[in-house]
């Protein structure tokens, strides 16, 4: 187990100046123009891939890094870059999370390298747990997964919304009900393969902001996929919802569902992009602050202009040590006593809205145009309170570990 440090060392260096080396160099003269096409970028993608960037081998060094901070570090650098096109470079990684949360070595081994692909045949892949009727209240989750046993197969129905790359990837790893009487505590995680009959592509959405990055509904009509395809296996499978129907005839402990293992694992990664939108816009606002003249002066010679950016480098600050804890504590094998990687999704997102406001306020009228990137930046902060569970969601997760209530 690694100790806690706040000094990175030389590699952990290396590997953060090249990151932000793309980032500045490929990924923002690009980021204007893939949040106009509203499109996947697929061409920077590419270019990620060609060097590495966007590869399983780069991603598990960053995930098994003992220190816990690899990940947190790469993606600050990204989403400094770009959150649209940082979200299509990484979006990857939730389902690939979700693998390695529930899956057994031979499924991590088999499907994950099959979400990137190659720097000559780039791939992506999606995480697909929201519904139209069920995103914070999992326990709402209609699709629902029926196991075939004469022939081995789990047929899946329904449909799911939001999923970053959804109907466009090579892999989908979809959430779906086992057991209608388990509530959350029935649902598994499945793999769907490659050109897997009836998955299709529902609505686009068009958003608010993070443009660049592909957000869709997939929808699942009798889609029939390998017993094997199940994660975790269907002899674990059906020991966890053993454990659970006894638990819920006795009020015991609770068991935590296949959704919920890959957001807790993935919040304090989501809290580092917060942070690095928040960074390049508090650097814009600062960069023109110390260059705007007004009066005669530069405009950061008055308080009022000075004050907020103190507050501001202090809360971006004070979000990355929130991250850089659950990160370690993560990697560390520590258990989240006070649902510390939800306190660092939520400040971090919450800072990046408020940060983001700001800078557009320094620059003033300029701030609210495309001229300058930080109406796009606040335009991207905004999903951080909503999505993988909205600000009100992780203030219930972390009050209900502090207290021990069933607090609503």
């Amino acid at each position: 187990m690694a100790e806690f440090a706040l000094d990175l060392d030389d590699e952990q260096k290396a590997v953060r100046e090249w990151i932000h080396g793309f980032a500045a160099d490929v990924m923002r003269p690009a980021a204007a123009e893939w949040d106009e096409r509203e499109e996947t970028p697929w061409p920077v993608i590419q270019e990620a891939a060609k060097i590495g960037l966007y590869s399983l081998d780069f991603y598990a060094q960053q995930f098994f890094d003992p220190t816990g901070l690899g990940i947190a570090m790469t993606m600050e650098e990204l989403f400094w870059g770009d959150a649209g096109i940082g979200l299509s470079i990484v979006g990857t990684g939730l389902a690939a999370v979700g693998v390695l949360a529930n899956g057994t070595e031979e499924q991590i081994g088999t499907w994950v390298p099959q979400m990137y692909g190659d720097a000559d045949d780039v791939k992506v892949a999606a995480f697909c747990s929201s519904e139209p009727d069920a995103g914070s209240d999992v326990s709402a989750m209609r699709t629902r997964a029926v196991y075939d046993e004469a022939k081995d197969e789990w047929v899946l129905n329904g449909t799911k919304t939001w999923a970053t790359n959804g109907g466009i990837a090579n892999v989908h790893v979809v959430v779906a009900v086992v057991d209608p009487e388990l509530g959350s505590k029935g649902h598994a995680s499945f793999i769907v393969p490659p050109g897997t009959k009836g998955l299709s592509q529902g609505q686009k959405f068009k958003k608010h902001g993070i443009r660049a990055s592909h957000t869709a509904e997939v929808v699942l009509e009798d889609v029939r996929i390998p017993g094997s395809c199940l994660l975790g296996g269907k002899e674990k499978l059906d020991e966890r919802l053993a454990r659970a129907r006894e638990r819920a005839r006795s009020g015991g402990e609770r068991v935590k569902n296949a959704a919920m293992a890959t957001f807790e694992a993935s919040r304090p990664a989501v809290g580092a992009q917060a942070v690095g939108i928040a960074r390049a816009a508090y650097e814009v606002a600062l960069d023109y602050a110390r260059t705007r003249v007004q009066f005669g002066r530069p405009i950061i010679d008055n308080q009022g202009v000075a004050f907020q950016l103190a507050d501001m480098r202090t809360q971006i600050d004070a979000a990355r040590l929130l991250v850089w804890r659950a990160s370690w504590m993560a990697a560390s094998g520590k258990p989240f006593t006070a649902a510390e990687g939800s306190m660092s999704k939520l400040y971090a997102g919450e800072v990046a809205k408020t940060v983001t406001a700001q800078a557009m306020q320094i620059l003033g009228g300029n701030g609210y145009t495309r001229e300058y990137p930080v109406e796009r930046m606040h335009r991207d902060a905004a999903i951080y309170t909503i999505f993988e569970g909205t600000s009100e969601i992780q203030r219930l997760v972390i009050a209900r570990t502090l207290s021990g209530m069933p607090i609503r």
